[in-house]
């Protein structure tokens, strides 16, 4: 017996001593790989996309550069559009209606907002929903536009921006910008009916894990994550995808993804105040909505949006379209947007 015990003993030292072997191998193997992974230079711009940047400027907020576009289009009209991207994008989802925008507004501004695109992306830094706010009316008073009444254009996180706006408009504060009209389009304005995405989810709660997964974020998995927010006719090519993350990328960006997504939890924080805005001002108000949007789902969402915003108007896509619909039917989005402003 005693032998036997030897031998086990024996035999299951032998396998603990090569389980550790292997595991020293595979630690070998990782953590150059790891590390390579983490001095991987972000990709390059493509000349589409170099092209934005180089037509656009830079202005300084508290000591943080704000990328921002202004075009000049409609002359003698006194007609001004300012467009809020969404989340984790940057003003660069817009670019297949600027052109169309520019043929009706004198002027068409839009911004990567802090932590986004070509805008600056401190860290460790609080992200908030009001100092993007703030960051716009900072953005306008740089542009000597701030007495002008303006039309907001927002997607997805720029509806919360817009919301935010639209408070303080609505308090009258001095300083503020004074709205002339809201579109919004495929945003979690409503906590309620909103389904963020499981990587979202994993960020935005994750604790300590939060820092490792934003580490180890790539193309691969920001790809496979962001395509299924898109129709099934409508997703955007290889390409379009390496354009949407090198600006994540840009400035190491996707290492405060993680603070950034806190706005979902401030959305539910501050509901009453930003959907109450919407729900007590006079202003025209619009929504553009891809009905396909697993974020921010049919029927739910519409009918919730109905009943709160019965004097909204709202225009509804083709039902193959879904979260970004500015990119998925930017020639219906268009129409959509410009019969809403030709109709007061």
């Amino acid at each position: 017996m005693d032998i036997y015990f030897r031998g086990a003993k024996k035999k299951k030292k032998d396998c603990l001593g090569m389980m550790r072997e292997w595991w020293v191998q595979v630690g070998l193997l990782v953590v150059p790989l790891l590390a390579a992974y983490l001095h991987i230079p972000p990709p390059q711009l493509s000349p589409a996309l170099h092209s934005w940047k180089s037509s656009g400027k830079f202005f300084t907020y508290k000591g943080l550069r704000i990328f921002y576009q202004d075009s000049v289009g409609v002359v003698g009209s006194p007609e001004i559009v300012v467009l809020l991207h969404g989340f984790p994008t940057s003003s660069y989802d817009w670019y297949k209606i600027w052109e169309g925008l520019t043929l009706r507004f004198h002027r068409v501004i839009a911004l990567d907002f802090l932590g986004f695109g070509f805008s600056d992306k401190p860290r460790p830094h609080h992200y908030s929903i009001f100092e993007q706010a703030s960051i716009v009316e900072a953005l306008l008073r740089h542009l000597g536009l701030q007495s002008r009444r303006i039309n907001l254009l927002s997607h997805d996180y720029g509806d919360t921006v817009a919301q935010e706006l639209l408070y303080r408009f609505k308090q009258n504060r001095s300083g503020r910008l004074t709205i002339k009209s809201l579109c919004l389009s495929n945003g979690g304005i409503f906590p309620e009916t909103h389904r963020p995405l499981l990587l979202q989810k994993l960020l935005k709660d994750g604790g300590m894990l939060s820092p490792i997964l934003t580490r180890l974020m790539n193309f691969f998995v920001f790809s496979r994550g962001l395509t299924p927010v898109f129709g099934p006719y409508t997703r955007p090519s290889e390409s379009e995808l390496w354009d949407m993350w090198a600006g994540i990328r840009n400035n190491d960006g996707n290492l405060v993804i993680d603070s950034l997504l806190q706005y979902i939890n401030q959305r539910k924080k501050f509901r009453r105040r930003w959907v109450g805005a919407l729900a007590s001002v006079s202003i025209p108000i619009h929504f553009i909505y891809g009905p396909l949007d697993p974020v921010n789902p049919y029927p739910e969402f519409l009918e919730l949006y109905r009943k709160t915003l019965p004097r909204s108007t709202v225009s509804i896509l083709d039902d193959h379209i879904s979260h970004y619909p500015q990119l998925e039917d930017p020639m219906g989005f268009l129409n959509a947007y410009m019969g809403f402003i030709n109709s007061f």
